[in-house]
């Protein structure tokens, strides 16, 4: 059995930046596992630009912005596989995976770093009624199809859910000629960012039609039509407002769920509200030595964020492997997410340990107006910020500094929530 210092699980936007960062801070020893069959993870199939404004100050594909990291890679002559399929990771750090080159192999590493990630939501957890035609699709497997396999997917189109990857659909197809006819959206407020729905929906004229939901799938060999209705406060169809709309095909923009079986099978304590696992500010999961960052960890709106996120990670790991761990020597203060805001992360913060401040990231569960975001030391309330709008759709963030601890030598918890005054 081989045994490398940093193991990185996924060659994404993620897994690039984390392995940079680990090799800037002194780290010789990395290996990047990537299943697919080039670095880059999603962001080769995500054509359209608006990335990379905050990372490097320009607007760029997704290629682009993965390239500018791939070239750093490259030049830092870091080693990774792809077309490795990771089948499992163990808490002592030990790695099975499987390639044409290597066969089934295990190595053991002294610190992993989680960047596997995140998937769609699929079909079958929507409980659509109907037969199973053809012509449906997840969002991000028709903008594969469409982006680098060459197919166009269908000419007339529903799509279901306003995320992000649906959104941008919408528009890409449109430039393809194909008619997008509405877009559903069983949530009372839209799941992407607002820039995508003016730029992708509302410049082309495609309506979007909130509190809706697909309730029969028509056709059997192909999909010939869908019904949709409108939806009550608890997500129920009302009768009486059916619409039937033909059409040859329906993309499903349901949301993005972390891909953590890897995580599970290393025994990580997860979050139910994330579906990542529980992290302290040092993104370091609940076993000793493994680190995660990214859409593994929660799924974020900006590359950028992941990026950022992930650099953290590889500098926080190159320490764990230079200097050991630092769990359980300090002073641990657990983060409360309430209020209207569904989750922080980090979930805990190791104040006699932690860098001199730290971003603490979280999204909220409702669209609010005119709402604060409040921070609180146990009871104390330390910051007030006021925000126009918060949506769940963006993703908010506030910074804890170190010095503004000192003064509260008994905190136990601190608490981010939205408050009306």
């Amino acid at each position: 059995m081989t045994e490398h210092e940093l193991i990185i699980i996924g060659g994404g936007p993620a897994g690039l930046a984390a392995a940079i960062s680990a090799r800037k801070a002194g780290l010789e020893d990395i290996l990047i596992l990537e299943r697919d069959n080039g670095l880059g993870g999603i962001l080769n199939q995500c054509i359209h630009n608006g990335f990379g404004l905050h990372t490097f100050k320009e607007e760029l594909t997704g290629p682009e912005y993965a390239s500018r990291y791939i070239e750093q890679v490259q030049n830092l002559a870091i080693p990774y596989k792809c077309n490795t399929m990771v089948i499992s990771i163990s808490d002592k750090k030990e790695i099975t995976f499987i390639n044409r080159e290597d066969g089934l192999c295990v190595v053991r590493a002294k610190a992993v770093i989680l960047a596997m990630g995140c998937r769609e939501r699929p079909r079958g957890a929507l409980n659509i009624p109907g037969y199973r035609p053809a012509g449906i699709f997840s969002a991000g497997t028709a903008q594969r199809l469409m982006n680098i396999e060459g197919y166009c997917v269908g000419r007339e189109v529903v799509i279901l859910g306003s995320g992000d990857i649906g959104l941008i659909m919408a528009r890409r197809l449109t430039l393809e000629g194909a008619r997008v006819k509405v877009v559903a959206e069983l949530m009372p407020y839209s799941g992407g960012l607002k820039r995508n729905i003016v730029q992708c929906l509302d410049d082309y004229g495609i309506p979007l039609k909130l509190s809706h939901t697909v309730v029969e799938v028509h056709g059997k060999e192909r999909v010939t039509g869908i019904t949709i209705a409108e939806v009550d406060a608890n997500r129920q169809p009302i009768p009486g407002t059916e619409e039937y709309y033909s059409c040859d095909t329906l993309l499903l923009s349901v949301g993005l769920l972390p891909e953590n079986e890897l995580t599970k099978t290393a025994g990580a304590k997860i979050s139910r509200i994330t579906n990542g696992p529980v992290v302290n500010d040092m993104l370091e999961t609940s076993i000793d030595g493994i680190f995660a960052c990214g859409n593994v960890l929660h799924v974020h709106d900006l590359v950028d964020y992941v990026s950022e996120e992930a650099s953290l990670a590889g500098k926080n790991a190159a320490h764990y492997v230079q200097g050991g761990s630092n769990k359980g020597d300090g002073q641990y203060v657990e983060m409360e997410a309430a209020g209207g805001v569904r989750y922080t992360v980090p979930q805990s913060l190791d104040i006699d340990n932690m860098n001199d401040q730290v971003t603490v990231r979280f999204r909220v569960a409702d669209v609010y107006k005119d709402h604060y975001i409040s921070v609180y030391y146990n009871d104390t309330r330390i910051a007030h910020t006021k925000k126009r709008i918060l949506a769940p759709g963006e993703m908010e963030q506030i910074v804890i500094k170190k010095d503004s601890l000192k003064e509260y030598p008994d905190l136990k918890k601190i608490v981010i929530c939205t408050e009306v005054d």
